[in-house]
């Protein structure tokens, strides 16, 4: 998964999302072999040499420079996010890849915070490959209660929110529009990739889901990057029944970002997370050791 290869596959996969009505490219009727633009159509309208783009499509040419990117980027029609994921593809390719085994991920101070400030609806610290480091009870209850709450503290069984969205049948079963939620697991990790090239944990996380998940490896293979900021979620939930929340993703700077889900003022997804809240709050005191038998 070199920056070299990812650079190309990605204007590739772009060029042929664009159509010539789109970019003002005209086509006279004829009947064209490749959908999307052609490489010296982009290249005109980039305004760079024909053989030049062919070159770095094809892996050919390291150092485009910011002003060339951003011109095929503008030419590409491509959103913030693809833009900036294709500035950190470009400088990938330049560099030699070091796959290399990152120091582990902890919550930091800012993000422990950030979650103590949200008590009172559902989040969770996520780290940059969707690794759960840490939930508060109602953020556990809405996206993994069928999961041990205390599994994020133990490094070796940190629930992973990719694998749980394409391999887990609850998680499967928790969005009602599944298909939404996968794209935009698959988009936010393409993002990562592009910034850490280098990661070997993602490398693998990615070559694992590839494997076991032909619905993970179709959309890998699609190359859409998108930023998981905020998005609403139609969520079918065992315990309090459909509800429509709204994910946001908060940062507290470099490191983990906190998630949380939202809901409108009294509608009746609120309702159902105050029934949701109560629900763990009465499982807690349960289980509390003042309420053990001796």
């Amino acid at each position: 998964m070199t920056g070299k290869t990812q650079l190309g596959a990605f204007l590739q996969t772009r060029r042929a999302q664009v159509r010539p009505e789109e970019a003002g490219v005209p086509t006279y009727g004829e009947r064209r072999r490749v959908p999307g633009l052609r490489r010296e159509e982009l290249a005109l309208l980039a305004g760079v040499s024909a053989s030049y783009y062919t070159r770095l499509e094809q892996g050919q040419s390291l150092g485009a420079s910011s002003e060339v990117l951003d011109a095929i980027a503008s030419a590409l029609r491509l959103d913030d996010s693809e833009r900036r994921h294709l500035h950190d593809l470009a400088r990938a390719d330049r560099r030699r890849p070091r796959n290399r085994r990152p120091a582990p991920e902890r919550v930091t101070e800012a993000a422990g915070q950030l979650l103590d400030a949200v008590a009172a609806v559902p989040a969770i610290v996520l780290g940059r490959r969707g690794d759960v480091l840490a939930w508060n009870r109602l953020g556990h209850a809405l996206f993994a209660g069928h999961l041990d709450f205390a599994a994020p503290a133990r490094p070796a069984e940190r629930p992973n929110m990719a694998r749980l969205v394409f391999l887990d049948s609850h998680t499967r079963e928790l969005y009602a529009d599944w298909t939404d939620k996968a794209r935009a697991v698959v988009g936010n990790l393409r993002l990562v990739a592009g910034e850490y090239p280098d990661d070997a944990v993602l490398h693998a996380l990615v070559g694992e889901l590839s494997a076991k998940s032909a619905e993970f490896a179709g959309l890998w293979a699609d190359h859409r990057v998108k930023a998981c900021a905020v998005a609403p979620y139609e969520m079918r939930h065992p315990l309090v029944g459909t509800l429509t929340v709204l994910q946001q993703t908060l940062s507290s700077g470099p490191g983990p970002a906190v998630v949380v889900a939202t809901t409108a003022p009294d509608s009746p997804a609120r309702a159902a997370l105050t029934l949701l809240g109560q629900a763990v709050e009465h499982d807690t005191v349960l289980a509390s050791p003042s309420n053990r038998p001796v």
